[in-house]
């Protein structure tokens, strides 16, 4: 089976706006890598919307889509958090937050009003996003003599792999980034040269 080494994210905060008999929606949507980032953005959020009523949010994180979570911050259960959170499935996007600020102006919109109202405030904001696609990569080490380094750069160039660090002296290392869908055949022609000792690092 082919798996998918690749994801689709976006590069920077982006944001739009919903308004709806007097109540305004606003989604901020922002790039992030872990959960410990949501807390802070909501605390900001909420600092600079002093007089807003609720703030609604949901995201979807790793490169496999594996978590998410949603939040009606008091909004009727299912109105606000889901649609928000449906809108990341439909671009299939993934280490994206998106909060939703909304001003109360008086008038209830009702559940459907209220799931259109987040719906289409997310979508303004992801529309107004740069999405972009990622690879999944392994970062590796590898550890050679000084006599292999024309090999090793060689092999490097030719699978346009990326150096993140490098250290030259007698003993050599370097850190490299390997897509995954790279990585067997790369780790296979490392494998071959005498010598050279190669250690996985993380993912990312």
């Amino acid at each position: 089976m082919l798996f998918d080494d690749s994801y689709k994210t976006i590069i920077t905060v982006s944001e739009g706006i919903f308004r709806d008999k007097g109540s305004k929606f606003i989604a901020y949507a922002y790039p992030i890598k872990n959960e410990e980032e949501v807390k802070p953005i909501i605390t900001n959020l909420k600092s600079a919307h002093g007089k807003a009523r609720h703030f609604c949010y949901a995201y979807r994180l790793t490169s496999d889509r594996s978590i998410f979570r949603i939040n009606d911050d008091g909004e009727p259960s299912g109105t606000a958090g889901r649609p928000i959170l449906n809108t990341l499935l439909s671009k299939d996007i993934t280490n994206v937050l998106i909060v939703v600020v909304r001003y109360f102006g008086g008038t209830l919109l009702g559940v459907p009003g209220l799931i259109n109202a987040y719906k289409t405030a997310s979508l303004e904001a992801l529309n107004s996003a740069e999405i972009i696609i990622k690879t999944i990569n392994d970062i590796y080490e590898v550890s050679f003599q000084y006599l292999q380094m024309n090999d090793v750069m060689k092999l490097i160039k030719d699978e346009s792999l990326e150096i993140l660090t490098q250290k030259f002296d007698i003993d050599c290392s370097l850190k490299m980034e390997i897509r995954k869908a790279q990585l067997k055949q790369v780790l296979g022609k490392f494998e071959k040269m005498e010598g050279v000792k190669l250690s996985y690092q993380y993912s990312n």
